[in-house]
């Protein structure tokens, strides 16, 4: 066992080396084995007389560096074989890491922290299997919390010792796996190390042993790759990062990964140190591996497996194997690959009991099902606790499945209907719409003639009978598979031993071929399972018409055309309808190209609703991911015979890689399982193996089509010639067993040459590719299939981020690489709102079958924190009202949510944009829609601080400003008037005239382009709300002061201008004509700043309001000046010095405050907000550029690039800190 280190200073007294390195000593203690002498019988006899408490382990293992003298014990042990298996360990893992370090120091403190931490994991284990303390894990997931940010809702799921390489030099230290995150943490020689990736960063995922890197996991990201090795148990690891990648991967596919997770239990308080997240994902891979090996229905729950032997009558021998009972089934299988299989379906059994034990047969079960089928298990441990099992999962299967006895009733178990037992109609899977309304013209009518069998015994019934030797071949095929029903059963409870797939590879018969896929393929049982639920679905298709049934549409003609059993309406009619019912029974996959091809054979041997439950197993367990709108899973399986291509034919692999015809022909080689490029009658053979063997015959005649052409195509030049060498020798695969008629191929057609090449039978084609490539294992293909899915997806998802950027690089000022990091960042936001999400909408909204730009989308919340993050405008706590502003704007369908691109707008104009855009954009945030009617109130309750008055007064005189205003008010509305009678002579003149018309038309598709005049007018209460966001921006910026006192100046000179042009407005003064709505921004720029004298006397309403809400923008006080010099500045006692010295804090806007022009007495006669009262963008943008400090702070250009950064480093994903203070975390670890 391992100890913890201790030092020990006298090495060889009492003890004998028996082994050394440069680094430890393997010692025995004398008087234990042979030899010793004297000293080792007193030795051995005192170790016999003392207490068994204080006697020492005969065996140790010593830690010691070239020139110390000091030794550390890190190992002992009873036994020789034990103290053997660390000292190979050490070995193993150690030797070799220790020579990377300079000094004896760091060799002994990484020792002794590697000790430690394996102590540390044994401890936690041994204490999970005693239910221990559960506090442990609880505190191991506080630790990751705190060390690595994280928030309550990510779940850890184990954490183990292990080193990471960072550099040449390992850190010792934890790796916690989270659903969500690996991450890593270390404190060793007073430097810290912390790693943190996301599981949907992750692209390559892998065990390896290198010199370098001794058995260790590379997890590999797009931008780099980490290590780690030395865990206590690399296979346990290894396997649950697997699991969780594998969830993220789906995560990214699709909305099953966050169902997935969210299906995770709690952390509870009675959890142990392995906690049930760990517990739940083992039995999760358990059930998938149930499932894959039986070709069961997803939702079949494996309750528990047991050693037993199983009787087979027609070997007359107990075969040794494992027992597997879950709700639906009891399976069996047999130690030894394809010896023996069996499946009984729980609604087929009889009676369960058991049976008398013996010597001979001990403990043994019997189990009879409906077709007088006795099973007889043996050597079951706990034979009364299976029973009670099995008998508890046949009371909660639904009456409807039995017959006219119930199995318990004959076992002689009591049967009283579950109250949790449901109707099955109501259990079934509500089939749902494959999106769109019902329309009035359907695409097909019910009267059309239904294929109540298959279509090939339909149209062969009035051919002549053949009695020649193909027939006669056929009919001793037919009577081998009656022989073997006799033997070894018929239907679902059917044996599956060897000498079955031996038949399977000679070929199924044409009268048997539904029948038996439909067995093997396991779909069989989910139709016995959910009667009518077909007929449900082609009801609810009818009369729908969407994207999927226009597809279906268009194939429907392009299925087998040279077959005559679609060369006419009923087996169109019945493709049609099988197809479309699938569609409407999973919208996810919908309908994609080749599942036509795919059906058309089904319905050639099988029922309309026999081929419907083929082709469910098919897309969603036997190829899965093949058929959704990516192609997920043929892409994946293509990359996997890539890989057998490159370990089975390395040489051919190569030069077809320089080509590029690998990735090009395996595609529709998968799709289609060779139907689309082989003849019928040979492929159909191939669809036989797949039904029984699974993808793995397909991969084994891909290699089998490649080996038999490698000569030639080593000898080819460009892709097309090894094409037609590949297309020309599929075409000539022959069946000369087949009895049909001979179907023409086309595609033989096409490529068919001058001479023909030479016939290969498929019986030999599928013999070679089992003797040569036979080995292929379905673990093996599904661990290639894991690594391959990370590329695929990772690659689909760098394609969609180019496709995206792409679209919108001409719309966007940022470069292709700022468009790209903000990607990233937007995507990741999205994916953590759907696995840290409280509600379930954000993965509902992630839908993979939508447009590259819809794909991710995100809402209020996470904009918000993109926008303080990345935003350039950051307004303290009034960032968030200002982000939920902007969010509105770029909301233009008001779906609550935003794409990528209306994202990448909004920030462009706070980015690249001139002032007079940002100013455009800020004005725009303050208007409707993006300014609500609740956050306008406050600029109401910031009237009602202050008394009424109903008299207002008015000025005595008028100004140059009001005169002006004046002009420009009469200018505006002359102009509207000229052109409102100008536009009703021109439509008189041309009503009859098309061409204005057209030219009206045109106009209107022509992209509409918003210029400042487009801009409505804004309010008093709008202007408010402006006046807050300026000051508030601009409390951390560096000239602080100097745009306060330039936004006070403005903000006075457009309460001016609003309230001169409402008094003219009222008034209805005399207007001159001479004037145009253009002078208004050249005049207000024109016009003299204000003095105090003159704003003392005008505008006290809309002023006071001001106050108010600069007292509500809560801004954060400046340091007050107080020197002699600025006290005598003539520019500091204007009525603008309060805004450009002080503060704007509430305490400090008093009764003596001066502030844009108010004086005390006035702020108190202020009334309720003026209606009439309102400016035009044009004057706020030229009342700006009178202000240089403004004009300077809109000028400036925003740089993304470090904003990013920073908005990357938030996460954490790698640092390194040399500092003690961290060494309370460092505690944490060890």
């Amino acid at each position: 066992m391992w100890i913890t280190p201790e030092e020990v200073l006298l090495a060889n007294a009492l003890w004998v080396s028996e082994r050394a390195n440069p680094f430890f000593i393997l010692q025995r203690r004398k008087g234990h084995g042979k030899g010793g002498g004297i000293t080792g019988l007193l030795v051995g006899t005192m170790d016999v007389v003392l207490d068994s408490s204080a006697r020492v382990a005969p065996y140790r293992i010593l830690h010691q560096t070239g020139d110390s003298q000091i030794f550390w014990s890190i190992a002992c042990g009873s036994s020789r074989k034990e103290i053997t298996e660390h000292w190979e360990w050490l070995e193993t893992n150690l030797l070799q890491t220790l020579s990377i370090f300079d000094n004896d120091e760091d060799i002994t403190t990484f020792v002794k922290g590697k000790i430690s931490g394996i102590i540390a994991e044994e401890n936690k284990s041994k204490a999970a299997q005693e239910d221990e303390d559960s506090g442990k894990f609880r505190e191991a997931e506080q630790k990751m919390r705190k060390l690595f940010g994280m928030p309550g809702e990510e779940k850890l799921v184990n954490y183990y010792s292990c080193s990471y390489w960072k550099g040449r030099v390992p850190r010792q230290g934890w790796v916690y796996l989270s659903v969500n995150h690996l991450c890593f943490y270390s404190f060793l020689l007073g430097k810290e190390v912390t790693l943190v990736v996301q599981w949907t960063e992750v692209t390559r995922l892998e065990k390896n042993a290198t010199l370098v890197f001794p058995e260790s996991v590379r997890v590999s990201t797009r931008h780099t790759e980490h290590y780690f090795s030395m865990f206590l148990n690399i296979n346990d690891t290894f396997k649950l990062m697997e699991q969780l990648a594998t969830i993220a991967m789906r995560q990214l596919l699709d909305n099953e990964g966050f169902a997935a997770d969210r299906t995770l239990p709690k952390a509870c308080k009675t959890l142990k140190n392995v906690s049930a997240l760990k517990r739940d994902l083992d039995a999760r891979a358990k059930n998938e591996r149930y499932r894959a090996l039986f070709r069961l229905t997803p939702d079949e729950r494996l309750d528990g497996h047991t050693d037993c032997t199983l009787w087979t009558p027609f070997a007359k021998m107990h075969i040794v194997g494992q027992l597997f009972v879950s709700n639906n089934y009891i399976c069996f299988c047999s130690r030894e690959e394809d010896l023996c299989q069996l499946i009984i379906p729980l609604r087929e059994v009889s009676i369960v009991e058991k049976a008398d034990s013996s010597s001979v047969l001990p403990c043994p079960v019997s189990i009879s099902t409906k077709n007088k089928m006795t099973f007889l298990f043996a050597n079951l441990k706990d034979r009364d606790f299976l029973v009670q099992r099995i008998s508890d999962f046949l009371q909660r299967t639904p009456d409807k499945l039995w017959g006219d006895s119930h199995p318990l009733a004959l076992s002689g178990y009591s049967v009283s209907p579950s109250p949790t037992t449901t109707p099955l109609s109501s259990s079934l899977p509500t089939p749902t719409g494959a999106g769109g309304e019902p329309s009035q013209g359907r695409h097909y009518s019910p009267s059309l003639p239904t294929a109540t069998q298959g279509l090939l015994r339909i149209y062969q019934k009035d051919d002549p009978e053949d009695h020649g030797p193909k027939a006669t071949k056929e009919k001793m095929k037919e009577e081998s598979w009656n022989i073997h029903f006799f033997e070894f059963g018929r239907g679902v409870c059917m044996y599956r031993t060897s000498k079955t797939r031996e038949l399977v590879l000679n070929g199924i018969p044409e009268s048997l071929r539904g029948e038996l896929w439909l067995l093997f393929s396991g779909a069989q049982n989910e139709m016995a399972t959910h009667p009518g639920y077909y007929a449900e679905l082609v009801e609810q298709a009818m009369g729908r018409c969407t994207l999927a049934t226009e597809e279906i549409e268009r194939d429907l003609h392009r299925s087998m055309p040279e077959h005559h059993a679609f060369q006419n309406e009923m087996g169109i009619a019945a493709l049609r309808r099988v197809l479309t019912a699938y569609a409407c029974r999973n919208p996810g996959i919908g309908y994609c190209q080749a599942m036509n091809i795919v059906t058309s054979v089904l319905l050639l041997y099988c029922t309309e609703e026999e081929a419907f439950w083929l082709l469910v197993a098919l897309c969603e367990r036997m190829l899965p991911d093949y058929y959704n709108t990516r192609v997920v899973g043929a892409l994946v399986d293509q990359g996997v015979f890539e890989e057998l291509t490159r370990e089975c034919l390395p040489l051919l692999y190569e030069h077809m890689q320089e080509l590029g015809v690998i990735s090009t022909i395996s595609l529709s080689w998968f799709l289609t399982l060779f139907l689309s490029v082989m003849p019928f009658d040979s492929a159909v053979l191939l669809v036989d193996c797949f039904f029984y063997e699974g993808i793995k015959v397909i991969f084994q005649v891909a290699l089998a089509v490649l080996h038999a052409n490698m000569d030639t195509l080593l000898g080819c030049t460009d892709e097309g010639e090894a094409m037609t060498i590949l297309g020309r020798y599929l075409d000539n695969v022959v069946n000369k067993q087949t009895v049909s008629p001979p179907i023409p191929h086309l595609h033989a057609l096409l490529t068919s040459g001058d001479e023909p090449p030479p016939e290969i039978d498929v019986f030999q084609l599928i013999k070679s590719s089992y003797d040569k490539f036979g080995s292929l294992r379905a673990d093996v293909i599904e661990q290639m299939r894991f690594k391959q899915r990370l590329k695929v997806i990772q690659s689909l998802e760098d394609t969609a981020k180019r496709s995206v950027v792409r679209a919108i690089m001409t719309d966007s000022a940022f470069s292709i690489e700022e468009l790209e990091e903000l990607y990233v960042l937007f995507k990741a936001k999205h994916i953590m709102s759907c696995y840290w999400g409280a509600s379930c909408t954000a993965a509902e909204r992630h839908d993979p079958s939508l447009p590259y730009l819809e794909q991710y989308r995100i809402d209020l919340e996470q904009f918000c924190q993109l926008f303080g993050a990345l935003g350039t405008w950051l307004c303290g706590t009034h960032t968030v009202t200002l982000a939920a502003r902007h969010f509105r704007l770029l909301d233009s369908n008001k779906d609550g949510l935003i794409n990528f691109k209306e994202f990448v707008t909004g920030l462009s104009g706070m980015y690249h944009g001139d002032m007079t855009e940002k100013l455009k954009l800020l004005y725009k945030l303050h208007l409707p829609p993006a300014l609500c009617p609740e956050e306008a109130e406050s600029a109401l309750e910031a009237a009602q601080f202050f008394t009424d008055d109903d008299s207002p007064q008015e000025s005595p005189f008028l100004s140059d400003l009001d005169f002006l205003m004046q002009e420009v008010t009469s200018g505006e509305e002359m102009n509207e008037a000229g052109e409102a009678s100008g536009s009703g002579d021109a439509e008189k003149k041309e009503v009859k005239d098309y061409k204005y018309y057209l030219r009206m038309w045109a106009k209107e598709k022509e992209p509409k382009i918003e210029t400042i005049k487009d801009l409505p007018r804004m309010n008093q209460e709008q202007f408010i709300e402006l006046c807050k966001t300026l000051y508030n921006m601009f409390s951390e910026d560096p000239l602080e002061q100097e745009l306060y006192h330039a936004i006070a100046t403005v903000a006075s000179l457009l309460l001016r201008i609003g309230e001169v042009g409402k008094k003219f407005t009222n008034n209805g003064a005399k207007k001159p004509t001479d004037t145009t709505n253009t002078q208004a921004p050249t005049l207000a720029a024109e016009l003299p700043q204000p003095e105090k004298e003159e704003s003392n006397g005008e505008s006290s309403s809309g002023q006071s309001l001001v106050c108010k809400a600069l007292a509500e923008a809560q801004l954060e006080t400046p340091p007050q000046q107080t020197s002699d010099e600025e006290v005598k500045d003539d520019t500091s006692v204007s009525s603008y010095s309060m805004v450009s010295t002080g503060s704007l804090q509430c305490e400090d806007i008093a009764d003596d405050t001066v502030l844009i022009g108010c004086a005390g007495d006035q702020q108190r006669r202020g009334s309720t907000l003026d209606g009439d009262w309102s400016i035009t963008f044009e004057q706020v943008l030229a009342s700006m550029l009178t202000e240089p400090p403004l004009v300077d702070y809109f000028e400036k250009k925003g740089d993304i690039q470090a904003r990013m950064a920073t908005c990357k480093m938030q996460r954490g994903v790698e640092r390194q800190v040399s500092s003690s203070s961290d060494h309370e975390l460092a505690q944490l670890s060890t």
